[in-house]
This record gives structure tokens, sequence and C-alpha cells, in this order.
């Protein structure tokens, strides 16, 4: 039977042996040619290429300079629609990152990424092992920065939740088995030199000696060429960068005891220190190896809702049912979720009733019901009933994605304290490094045979691990504890500066009021029905997303509207049996309002008359009052683009003495500039409808609720279920997460400031430096770790 290539489809020559796996099956090709372009496929992360085409590739050519170039099908927007967002010319994309063993590496690939031209931005997150990459599409290509960063010793592929688990897993399978051959090797080791250091065996000639030597050397070299192997790679990236890191000081120290003992051994003079050196690699790598185990439960927590990302959905195409897979979704298809299932994307029902778990988006755990027209999202879990649904966006596009993009993007920014951190590690290796080497020459002068021994010790007492790991712990354990909460932080520096808040303003239609407005009454101004002019305002509304609409969305629309539009801010305009009306807010009138609609807050115009009046009620929410209550030490001030009766009610309602009224979205940012002009730190609540140069311009800035462009909003923290006194808890993680970097820091310095002394004047032996490293590190993720609870 002729076997056909898997790629491009043609006979596979007998006796070929050209084959890999794809798609979790062996397949074969033609060519090496073929193979490659397979290859790099897989390493890609991109396999769903071959679930997707619609017809064999073309058949690769074996001449390198042509793989190259079928290689470029991955700078392709088609091929890479699933991974890459897109802004004008500037491209978005999410790696995974294996190889990152501390901070320094993810300093190191920024700094070298930066030197593309085209990057725009790089945020590399330690914990979680992920890149976010920012570039101009006119200037780079994505095959170039993912080249660029296999060149300095990493490897990168897009992020898929699948891949990067199994990343994390051949991670840890790769140092259990260093970590196995270091344990086993050095028990050998030592057991041989304890007998020559305490004479277990009687009586030991040199002779005999020399010969255990031997076997130590032989025992000890696999533990310095495998088991710290990844030190080496990594002192080697940055010194190829022309950089230093913590692995730098750790290496050299291992090559020097090495060394030593090699000449030692070959020259039968002086003391070997083979047990020391394969302890110090068992120890180092025990702190590693715990250092990673505690970052990545610290990551899985902060995206945890990897975790819940549908895989599978029930199609619903000709009246039959088939399995297909939720990301091959697309708008306006029909899905069926059973009882028990995960809501696969985000739609609208358009039949059935369910009782549905949003936990995850919310972090609250009571059962919601949604039944036909409502919305409803990717990972959320319908507990009761069965739903049809209507895909609104695509996988890609939906809430959840958002919400882990922009879970990813709030931890590449980081606060000005950790860039501190970083800066001084730096520096600190560098010194350390110096420090060493005047021990050295010190010892070297008062007892030769120490001064190695010291300048070890000084190497490994001194690596500033622990300094490296104090800000990222702190920054991923706080975003999953808000994460778990309901809060959605976007901004990790943002923490910051939510300490220093001096000054809140707050929206007040849909954030200190529920938006859920209701007609409470028409005052009509001409000789028509009121219900004419109710209809018109309906037909008007129901092109608007404003929460205003809502209000009469049970109105009969009987008139088709044309050359409708918004003006942000104001209010909303179209045509209706060739009159233009405009329907909104006092600011949007160019006629003064009558008297008789003073007390309404929405007004109708056409003809240069205004015709009618609607004044629309709004419930306070229940939380307000209590966030109210706890910032009563900070300058609050309300701010909307209402009338001034409305204003005012709710002001006095909510005993809030400042306020204003009839303010557009630039006197609002007017407002907000003179504030911060004033020396004031401004935290400014919105719903983010009309408000989003407010919410950028302020210091920080919440909104509440999810909207379809959540992605674009510009606040800093989304409270997810629309609780306001959860920005409580944004105040309290926040202050924690300050004072758990600061002790973080404190720690790390102060211990390197208090063994360097030890370590300089001989007290403090090279294993009890290994020790005192391994604890100093893992004190600092634990403190960080607290803050979960």
């Amino acid at each position: 039977m002729d076997i056909k290539c898997f790629h491009c489809g043609l006979d596979v020559p007998a006796g070929s042996h050209y084959q890999t796996t794809v798609l979790d099956k062996p397949q074969h090709f033609c060519c090496p040619g073929c193979l490659a372009v397979a290859e790099s496929i897989v390493e890609n992360g991109l396999e769903d290429y071959y679930h997707y085409r619609s017809e064999f590739a073309e058949k690769a050519s074996e001449n390198d300079e042509d793989i190259l170039e079928k290689l470029s099908v991955f700078d392709d927007d088609l091929i890479l629609s699933e991974f890459v967002g897109k802004n004008n010319n500037t491209h978005e994309i999410q790696l995974t990152i294996s190889g990152i063993n501390c901070a320094a590496c993810g300093w190191l690939i920024e700094k070298q990424l930066s030197k593309l031209k085209g990057i725009v931005q790089v945020a590399v997150n330690v914990s979680a092992r992920r890149a976010i990459v920012s570039w101009d599409s006119d200037l780079l290509q994505l095959s170039a920065i993912l080249k660029h960063i296999e060149n300095i010793g990493y490897h990168a592929k897009p992020f898929q939740p699948e891949q990067h688990e199994a990343s994390y897993k051949q991670e840890n399978q790769a140092f259990l088995k260093k970590l196995g051959l270091a344990g086993l090797m050095t028990m050998q080791v030592m057991m041989l030199n304890i007998g020559v250091f305490f004479d277990l065996f009687g009586h030991i000639d040199e002779q005999t000696k020399q010969y255990f030597n031997w076997v130590s050397l032989l025992l000890t070299t696999p533990v310095l060429l495998y088991s710290a192997s990844g030190f080496y790679s990594g002192a080697l990236r940055a010194l190829k960068a022309k950089s230093v890191n913590m692995d730098v000081p750790v290496s050299l120290a291992l090559s020097l005891t090495y060394l030593s003992s090699v000449l030692a051994t070959f020259q039968n003079t002086g003391q070997t220190y083979f047990e020391s050196l394969s302890m110090f690699v068992f120890l180092l790598l025990i702190s590693r190896y715990l250092e990673h185990g505690a970052r990545y439960k610290a990551s899985q927590l902060s995206a945890n809702m990897l975790e819940y990302m549908p895989t599978m959905a029930n199609l619903v195409e000709n009246k039959q049912i088939r399995p297909v897979l939720a990301k091959s979704l697309k708008s306006e298809q029909l899905v069926l979720v059973k009882a028990g299932e995960l809501v696969p994307i985000d739609g609208t029902i358009v039949d059935g009733q369910g009782q549905l778990d949003e936990a995850l988006l919310t972090g609250e755990f009571e059962l919601i019901s949604k039944t036909k027209g409502e919305k409803v999202y990717a990972g959320t879990v319908n507990q009761l009933g069965t739903l049809t649904i209507k895909v609104t966006s695509t996988l890609k596009h939906s809430v959840l994605n958002q919400i882990n993009q922009l879970q990813s993007q709030a931890l590449a920014n980081k606060p000005k304290i950790a860039g501190i951190a970083d800066r001084f590690s730096q520096y600190f290796v560098a010194v350390v490094l110096l420090i060493s080497a005047i021990t050295y020459l010190v010892w070297y002068q008062i007892n030769p045979e120490e001064a190695l021994w010291h300048m070890i010790a000084v190497l490994i007492a001194t690596c500033p691990c622990a300094l490296g790991l104090a800000t990222p712990s702190a920054l991923s354990c706080a975003v999953a504890h808000l994460n778990g909460k309901g809060i959605l932080l976007k901004r990790a520096d943002a923490l910051e500066q939510i300490s220093n808040v001096d000054w809140v303003a707050f929206d007040k239609t849909g954030t200190l009021t529920e938006g859920k407005f209701s007609l409470s009454q028409c005052v009509n101004n001409t000789d028509k029905r009121d219900e004419h002019w109710l209809q018109i305002a309906a037909c008007l509304e129901q092109y608007s997303e404003h929460p205003i609409a809502k209000a009469f969305e049970d109105i009969q629309c009987p008139y088709p509207v044309v050359n409708f539009s918004t003006i942000i801010g104001k209010g909303i305009k179209g045509t209706i049996n060739n009159i233009e009306y405009k329907l909104g807010s006092e600011l949007y009138m160019e006629q003064e309002i009558p008297k008789s609609l003073q007390i309404c807050n929405v007004f109708l115009q056409a003809n240069n008359r205004v015709l009618c009046g609607f004044a629309l009620a709004d419930k306070i929410r229940l939380s307000t009052i209590a966030i109210l209550e706890t910032f009563k030490d900070k300058k609050v001030t309300l701010i909307s683009g209402d009338a001034e009766p409305m204003v005012c009610a709710i002001a006095k309602q909510l005993h809030i003495p400042d306020w204003l009224s009839k303010h557009t979205p630039e006197q609002k940012l007017g407002v907000i500039k003179k504030a911060q002009k004033d020396g004031y730190t401004v935290l400014m609540v919105g719903d983010g409808i009309n408000d989003a140069p407010v919410l950028a311009q302020a210091n920080v800035s919440v909104t509440l609720g999810v909207s379809s462009d959540l992605a674009k909003s510009s606040a800093d923290v989304v409270l997810l279920d629309n609780s306001l006194d959860k920005i409580n808890l944004v105040f309290n993680i926040a202050k924690r997460c300050k004072n758990k970097i600061k002790q973080n820091i404190g720690w790390a310095i102060g211990y390197n400031i208090l063994v360097l002394p030890l370590a300089v004047s001989g007290v403090l032996t090279p294993w009890m430096a290994v020790i005192g490293m391994s604890l100093s590190s893992l004190i600092v993720v634990i403190n960080s770790i607290r803050l979960l609870k």
C-alpha cells in the first residue's frame, strides 16, 4: 500500500525514514524539506494548521534556504490569527519561554529583545515563564523574534495552556533527574571522604587516599557536567549579553572548587573538595527545585482561569449536533450546552433557561438564573437546564480570554520598587565578584591554603537570588488573590499607587447607581400624545448601548430610523420620517429647557424645539454606602454629566459634599488634571462607557462589570461582579503587597549584609553558605505566598 506524505500528499519513496509525531500520531514524509516544515509547525505549537487545512501543502524544497522560506508561513496573519493580537501596525503575542531560572533570565530576555528594531515592548513574567511581546509588524516579523530568543539560549513558542503545562512538567522532570544524580553521587562521595576524614577503615595509607580521590573525581564529574549545567548555561547567557546574573558567582565558585580538587588529585598534594562540591550542587538544586514549585503554584493560582478555557463544543447545524473544537466556532453559529457542561463561547441564549455558575468571573459562588435573550460567557458552568446559545464572538475574543491576556499584562508592568531591585541586583553581583577577589588576595597573604575556600564562601553566600524573587513572587500572589475574588488587575504597578490615593472621584450613572433606569414620568410640551414621543424615543434608543436605553426597551418601536449617530457624553440623534431628532442631556439641546421640563433629565428635540422631557430614576447600589464610609479620610467628589437636580439629590442622599453636574468627558478630564496639579493622587471610579479619557488620566482607575470592549478599557482595575465594596479589598491587598515587597527586599539585602563579613572573615564555610542562601530564597517565596490567604 502506497504511503502519502503527511505534509504535501506526494508518495513516500520506498525505504524512506523521514517521520515525526504530528497530532499525537507518527506521520511519514517524502523528504527532509517536508519533515523540517512539519517539525517547525509542531515546535511552534501550530499543529492545528493540519486540523484546518483544506488541501495539502506544496512540496518543501530540500534546499535550506527554501526551507527557511517555507517557514515564513508562520508570519502570515491567517496562521497566527489564533495567537497574535493586532492594534493598527502593532502586533502582540504571549509566548511560553522554557529555560528561565530566575529574575535575571527575564531581565536578560527583555534587554536583548529590546535591541531589535521594531520592538515596542517586552515584558517577561518569570514566575509564569511567559513573555508578552509587542512589535511593529512593518519593521519586524515574529519569526525573527523567536530566532533571537533561541540565539540567547532560551526556547519560545506561542502560548497555549496545554503546551505550557507540558513545558512545566518537562522542566520539572529535568530538575528531578539532575537532583537525583547529584544526591546519589553526593552520598557516595561523602561515604568515601568520611572514611578518610575519620579513618573509619583503620589506618589508610596515602595510596588508598589517592585512590579514593580518583573515585571521587569520577563520581563528581557528572554532577558538575550534568546536574550543574543549568548554572553554567545561565552564566554563559549573561556573559554573552555582556552582563552578570546570579548564576555567574555560583558557576565561578563551582569551577574553582572542581579545578583545585582536580589539580590536587593529579599532583597528589593538597586538599580535595569533591564531597563539598557535590553537596553544593545538591543543596543548590534543592533550593531551585523548591523555588520552581512555589513560583509555579503562585502563577497557576494567578492564571487559574486557564483551566476553564473550553476545548470542545456541541455545534447545532441542520438540526444535527456534532462535537467541534471551541476555538473553531464563529459568530451566529448555534451551540447546545447541557446541564453540568462548560459554556464553550460567549453568546446569547436563544432557547432554554439555566442556572449558571459564574464564579470564575465574579468570585461569587451563587448560581445565576438566565433565560432567553441574556448573555452567557465562555468558561462559566451551566449547572441546571439545557441552553441553546448563539455565538456572539470567537473564543479568542471572549471575555475569558481577554481576562487571561489582561492579567498577564498586569504582571508585565512592574512597580518602581521592582525596577530598583532589578538594577540593584545587577550591580550587587559585580560588587560580590570584586569582594570575592579581594578576599582571596588578602587570605592568600594570611593563609594560602584557606584563601580559595573563603573566596568560594563569599561567592555562594552573597548570591542575590532572594533579591531577584522579592518583587515578582509578591506581585504574582497579589494578582492571584484579587483574581480569585472577581477582581481583574490590569496593571500590577497600580498596586503601588493605590496606597497613595487621597482623592477619589466617582461617576454617578452605572457606578454609584445601578445604571438600571426606569421611566418615572414623561412631560409633554406639545399637543401630541405622550405615547407618540415615547415611541420616537424608543426607536432612537434601540440603537444605543447606553444604560438609559433600557428604560425604553419595553415600548413599541413602529418607526424606522436612518442616519443614527451617538455623541459621547451628550446623547443620540437620528432621522424619523424625514425629521432629525435629538435625544439626550440638557447639554445636547440647542434651545433653553422650559421651566415645565426642569424635573426631567433626558430631553427630545426636533426643528429647534424641545418637544418633551423624560424623568428617569436610577437605584443606588447596595455597596455604595459601605464604600463611601471607608473613604471618610479622603477627598470624595461626585462628577456627572446629568442635570443638577438629579446629581444634587444623589449627593445629598449619599452625604457627598463635593459634586459637579452637567460635565462632559472633556470637563471631567479637566477636573482630574487640576486635582493632580494640586498634588493629589487620584482614584477614578467609573463605568467606562463615556469616561475612557478620565480613567486613563487618573493615577488609578476602577471600572465595573464586563463589557464587549473590556480589552480596550482604560481602567486599571475591573470589578467583575460590580460590587463597589471590593475596592476595599484592592486597597488592602495593595497595602499588604507593598509591605511584602519591602519585607522581601529588606530581608534579602539584610541577609547579604549579615553574611558577607562572616564569609570574608572565614567564619562561614561554603556548605553553610549554600544552606543559608537556599533558606533566604525560600523565606522570600513563602512570605509572598502568605498574600494568597
